[in-house]
């Protein structure tokens, strides 16, 4: 492996949350029945003309801006012209040698701690194509005896992020398509689900050796629907190159398939070359040509940015940086974490109910089938914290407190009150529990005399039992002590 570089870059295809399509007023929504938002333009019915979404083309230059990409003064739409029965029409407008977008960078924080820069080539704006189903059992086309097609997502307006092959490991490449997606996420341009489809991206990836400037063959990957496939899809590959090289075997220029079941690349076509579409340009939309005052106006208009966000998060507000990174990554996460520390929460332990506990209570509610509503909202959380924090709730009465608070919304206090969760920090009252369990557990105690400390958590842990999980952990050990200290 130290003969060889792996070189690696990534095309993001972004659909937009925008309520109708790119260049017609149907619909943009997804799981709608199949072939009911469509309309003349989106199925390219003669004589029907386009119209340019002026929201699209406001969130594409956002994320120019964001990604500090220039924008064009002068860009335009071009006919890609290729016939598949998914682009109804047989061309897609999309946009060829005059992009709205231009260069532009994004630092991508590696998973050994470093940053590294991706540059980024170009950022354009498309259509997106119909969704055809292959009727076989792979779901791929050779296979199949018929397919069934559906136009609703024709004519979705689609941003394309082109990233120089600046990635150097299928690692690198996860973290950069992550970092991507938080961008993208935090600009509200896209609900970036990639189960959805409406984050896509295609792998260009090569070999070469080591020290050299020149790039290898090139193969693009497509079909990743995940950022762990799209890892695995690029492990497995740069693995099929070097094999390959070094038994001398010759590498083609081709696009090739991942089979998530199979954990294998498999060849679709050989690679098409710009040339292949005869591109020429959309005689129906005149050129983009936006003025330096509207796109001053998006760039103030941003919001923090991940990275950003991330950095003061940890340096103002003192957070790990793993837990920053992980409430960064979810929107609704940040939005809750900010809305909780307005109301005077402790930071460090809102993050934490935030990103474990009640993620995990989502995160079963999902895999369970379960409605997911967003129940516990910013009071809950301040109000966990501070009880916590006075002693009057302890960790389990905080969770079993959470736990019904997602189930029925409830407020925390009445959740605390009306189950009998109020820590019992009363050395009479806690006392008396003590002595039974102390009664109950002779030989533990008798451990505990002889010397053995490690004894004492598992008494702790049988107050806290008999207690219901009310006890007050710290006033439990400190009474159990005392009683054994006798």
């Amino acid at each position: 492996m130290a003969e060889w570089e792996t070189v690696i870059g990534l095309e993001c295809h972004v659909e937009l949350n925008t309520r109708t399509k790119m260049f017609c007023a149907c619909h943009n929504e997804f799981g709608a029945e199949p072939n009911t938002l469509t309309c003349p333009v989106c199925l390219g019915h003669p004589g029907s003309l386009p119209v340019p979404n002026r929201e699209a083309i406001t969130r594409i230059v956002k994320v120019g801006v964001a990604l500090g990409s220039e924008i064009a003064p002068h860009s335009l739409f071009h006919r890609k012209n290729y016939f598949y029965p998914d682009m109804p029409k047989n061309y897609q407008i999309s946009q060829y040698d005059l992009p709205v977008c231009v260069g532009g960078h994004l630092d991508v924080e590696l998973p050994d701690g470093s940053t590294k820069r991706v540059g980024i080539t170009r950022v354009h704006m498309e259509e997106d194509t119909g969704k055809t189903s292959h009727g076989s059992a792979s779901g791929r086309i050779h296979e199949a005896e018929s397919a069934l097609i559906d136009y609703n997502r024709a004519g979705v307006p689609l941003v394309e992020c082109v990233s120089e092959p600046d990635m150097r490991a299928p690692e690198e490449a996860a973290a950069y398509l992550r970092e991507l997606r938080g961008l993208l996420d935090s600009l509200e341009v896209s609900d970036v689900r990639m189960e959805e489809g409406s984050l896509r991206c295609d792998a260009n990836v090569s070999v070469r050796a080591a020290g050299t400037d020149a790039l290898g063959v090139k193969v693009e990957i497509k079909n990743m629907n995940s950022v762990r496939s799209l890892e695995r899809a690029l492990t497995f590959e740069v693995d099929r190159q070097l094999a390959a090289l070094e038994a001398g075997e010759p590498l083609v220029q081709e696009t090739r398939h991942w089979d998530e079941d199979s954990g294998t690349t498999k060849t679709m076509r050989s690679k098409e070359e710009a040339f292949d579409y005869r591109y020429f340009p959309e005689p129906d939309i005149p050129a983009l040509e936006p003025e330096e005052a509207w796109i001053e106006e998006i760039r103030r208009g941003l919001p923090e940015l991940p990275r950003a966000r991330r950095t003061r998060y940890a340096e103002e507000l003192g957070l790990k940086a793993e837990v920053a990174r992980v409430l960064v990554a979810d929107r609704a996460a940040t939005s809750l974490f900010e809305e909780t520390v307005a109301l005077g929460a402790e930071p460090a332990p809102s993050a934490n109910w935030i990103t474990q506990d009640l993620a995990g209570l989502r995160k079963e509610a999902v895999v369970a089938d379960a409605a997911a509503e967003p129940t516990v909202g910013p009071r809950h959380i301040a109000d966990l914290v501070a009880l916590v924090a006075d002693g009057t709730l302890s960790g389990a009465g905080a969770k079993r407190a959470l736990e019904e608070a997602f189930r029925s919304g409830a407020a925390i206090a009445d959740i605390v009150e009306n189950r009998g969760l109020r820590q019992v920090s009363d050395a009479g009252e806690l006392g008396a529990v003590v002595d039974r369990v102390l009664a109950e557990n002779e030989d533990a105690a008798e451990k505990f005399r002889a010397g053995n400390e490690s004894v004492i958590g598992f008494l702790v842990g049988q107050v806290m039992k008999a207690s219901g999980g009310s006890a007050n952990p710290t006033l439990a050990q400190e009474l159990l002590r005392e009683r054994l200290s006798r």
